[in-house]
């Protein structure tokens, strides 16, 4: 009688966690444990006669096999990464899948019982499941209320600085923060547990991830664990790959649309903050070039549109123009402080963004992290209604300035404070910066 009532359980629970012999909620639609990982999640809909369970194996099967990530040699055949067949051979590179796809072994997860299983406990830098909306990320309705042409002579400034140029003063501890939660960014994308938090969701599914991107996270790979004496062979690597991202760009910009782009960008500051921080190329001349080039493909993404036109308008964007925006600020915002720490480390001087000024700050997390379209929607409606007299700006964490009077100091804090109220960590880690480095 045990085991046939450990059977008639078993086939309650979701297909990944009887596979698994995982703890399931069985929640309607999908289980917490299949959300957290991204997986898509299916219930047996017949009685427990074995099919099922072979059928989600063969399904698993099928899905694993599929996409353009599922063999080293996939990637190796992309021309975007046609220098890899030059590669020494103490590397192993392990493809990146899309989203929904798991090829993980869950060991961890068959606990006692009573115990508390790894998967309760929220990753903060994982992300959300995918979503079952199709995406169309043409016609973009953007632009961009800042001259983003500043943005590409920025590395100018610490040797030739601006007189109205405001200078940032470090403290010793403020540069260590930032530099330990940079350094986190880039080891999520190298041990494959996620995406750095400048990253949408919906960049990484399988119809609508770009080439830049999806190469870089199946590429990164590599300096997980690289073999004594491999590290310059792994350097040699990225800076090929960065060079080929660089060169498309430079000869013809119209190489990449306006989605293609950000991922180019995203995926060079990805390459930049590994060799910085896992090859220690933290002197290398090729470095220094690099972020010369990575403001130039900041601003060339910047010049395609910062804002969405309805976001001035006070009105609800289409989702697909509002990630991109999105995306695009938290990128150049982490691009700004890893600038700053590559400066301190140089020993010059770091400025404060002015040219920065306007822009919105990070998105609240229900916005960052919506699922569906419905789920955005519902939540851009409450943020349009949360904030009447327009969005929280980058500005507002910024110094204030000594011409306001007592109850314009009281509003700006005020807003800050209801900004802070439903941020994610990247709003979180922005507001630790600004409100040590700029006094807001």
């Amino acid at each position: 009688m045990k085991p046939a009532r450990y059977a008639a359980s078993r086939q309650k629970v979701c297909h990944h966690c009887s596979s698994a012999k995982a703890k399931c909620d069985r929640k309607s639609g999908r289980c917490t444990r299949c959300v957290r990982r991204g997986l898509s999640c299916t219930y047996p809909q017949t009685s427990p006669t074995g099919d099922s369970t072979a059928s989600a194996v063969a399904d698993n099967s099928e899905l694993c096999n599929s996409g353009p990530f599922s063999t080293p040699e996939g990637l190796l055949l992309n021309p975007q990464c046609e220098s890899l067949a030059n590669v020494g051979p103490h590397l192993t590179i392990e493809p990146m899948q899309p989203m929904g796809q798991d090829n993980s072994t869950d060991s961890s997860s068959t606990l006692a019982d009573g115990a508390i299983q790894q998967d309760s406990v929220l990753d903060p830098y994982s992300h959300p499941s995918p979503t079952p909306d199709t995406l169309d990320f043409s016609a973009l309705e953007l632009f961009s209320p800042i001259n983003v042409d500043q943005i590409s002579n920025r590395w100018l400034h610490s040797y030739i600085p601006i007189p109205e140029q405001k200078v940032k003063d470090y403290p010793a501890t403020v540069t260590a923060f930032i530099y330990r939660v940079l350094k986190s960014y880039v080891a999520v994308a190298i041990r494959g547990r996620g995406i750095p938090p400048f990253i949408h969701s919906s960049q990484i599914m399988a119809s609508s991830i770009r080439p830049p991107l999806s190469t870089c996270l199946s590429l990164i790979r590599i300096c997980e664990r690289p073999l004594p004496g491999s590290q310059g062979v792994a350097s040699d690597v990225l800076q090929r790959e960065m060079s080929n991202i660089y060169e498309r760009h430079r000869i013809d910009d119209r190489n990449y649309d306006d989605v293609t782009l950000l991922a180019a960008f995203q995926a060079y500051l990805i390459y930049s903050m590994a060799l910085f921080f896992r090859l220690d190329q933290v002197s290398s001349p090729f470095l220094r070039q690099a972020m010369m080039n990575l403001q130039e493909l900041a601003c060339s993404s910047s010049r395609g549109g910062l804002m969405c036109t309805a976001e001035q308008q006070r009105s609800r964007p289409r989702w697909e123009s509002w990630i991109v925006a999105e995306a695009k600020r938290r990128t150049l915002f982490t691009m700004y402080l890893f600038d700053s720490v590559l400066s301190a480390h140089d020993g010059l001087q770091t400025f404060l963004g002015t040219e920065l000024r306007g822009l919105p700050a990070s998105s609240n997390k229900s916005l960052w992290r919506a699922q569906t379209r419905r789920e955005w929607e519902a939540a851009y409606n409450i943020d349009l209604a949360d904030w009447p007299g327009g969005c929280f700006r980058i500005d507002e964490l910024w110094p204030i300035p000594t011409d306001l009077h007592e109850h314009q100091v009281l509003e700006r804090r005020n807003r800050a404070d209801q900004w802070l109220e439903n941020i994610d960590e990247f709003g979180t880690m922005l507001y630790a910066v600004t409100s040590c480095t700029h006094g807001g």
